[in-house]
């Protein structure tokens, strides 16, 4: 297990080095001049040349990498162009609201895919099989902002369950602030419960006609004791992966929602650095973003040898 661990692990590092060098190579070939942004078209050129001096914008493209290198090594993501403010604070600051969405999206997710994937694999061929297909490939093929603003006029125009939009702050209470995450949560999960429940009846599908459950049921098990006691864990293996690159996407995929419903989290500070030509925060943000893809998928490689032994065996 530790060489294997050992092994994921290197991967990781070799990855995100690849990353940064990607990151900052795309930064760099975006058009346009911070400096001449932050200023206006009518600066003079020594007060242009002065700010880029400031900025660190004058120095070399190697010599810019490495010092953005180093400085994340170090925790160290820079200062913010526009607003003056180290990035790791404005990072720290969205993450709050970021992750907690990207959780609890997931989990919505999870609840809703679980079951009904196990269920529509239970009745296979059945009306209620079809039923659960049926109704997954429309969450498949809804797009989620289209989804989130007819959730909107719903419960937050017409029944006024719900604010329309903004974040509270987790100050003014846990459940406040969660009640605010509900319905971007919702449309988030749409897709990705309607993902995870298909993979979920296949991977189950091919694990119950497999020999060993065969087996098991000649020996008098039951189909849904053979499902649970047998099935339910081999099949495991590809949901996990599922489930890892949606908790990678509901990460740093939620531009659009956190737009839709004026979220103040990661998504919406990539956006608005975009607009605002902030290089420094758009770099900082995108490269902690792979990170923590990266990361979920090292847990789920860790989560691959947990619930296989085989690939233990094998490094």
């Amino acid at each position: 297990m530790l060489r294997y661990t050992l092994k994921r692990l290197l991967s990781l590092i070799l990855s995100l080095l690849v990353a940064s060098l990607v990151i900052f190579a795309a930064i760099e070939v975006v058009p346009g001049d911070p400096a001449q942004y932050m200023l206006g078209i009518n600066a003079q050129e020594d007060t242009l040349n002065a700010l880029r001096e400031q900025l660190g914008l004058n120095q070399s493209v190697v010599s810019r990498y490495f010092s953005w290198v180093a400085g994340m090594v170090q925790g160290d993501f820079g200062v913010s162009y526009t607003y003056r403010t180290p990035v790791r604070d404005m990072v720290a600051e969205r993450l709050w609201i970021s992750l907690p969405l990207a959780l609890y999206a997931l989990a919505l997710a999870i609840l809703v895919a679980f079951p009904a994937g196990i269920l529509a694999a239970r009745k296979r061929g059945s009306f209620l099989d079809s039923t659960v297909m049926g109704v997954t490939q429309l969450g498949v093929a809804i797009p989620n902002f289209w989804f989130a603003m007819l959730m909107v006029l719903l419960f937050a125009v017409s029944l006024r369950w719900f604010s329309a939009g903004g974040f509270p702050g987790w100050d003014n209470g846990f459940w406040l602030a969660m009640k605010a995450l509900t319905l971007p949560a919702i449309a988030l999960s749409l897709q990705q419960a309607s993902i995870l429940t298909r993979v979920m009846r296949s991977s189950l599908l091919d694990t119950l006609s497999e020999d060993f459950v065969r087996t098991a049921r000649a020996k008098g098990l039951s189909t849904g004791q053979a499902l649970w006691r047998h099935a339910l864990r081999n099949a495991m293996i590809p949901v996990l992966t599922i489930i890892g690159m949606q908790f990678s996407f509901l990460i740093a995929g939620g531009i659009v929602i956190e737009n839709v419903f004026f979220l103040p989290g990661l998504g919406r500070l990539i956006f608005q650095s975009i607009s605002q030509r902030d290089l420094i925060v758009v770099e900082s943000v995108v490269m902690i973003l792979v990170f923590a893809v990266i990361m979920v998928n090292f847990a789920v490689d860790l989560a691959y040898a947990f619930v296989d032994p085989r690939l233990r065996r094998r490094t």
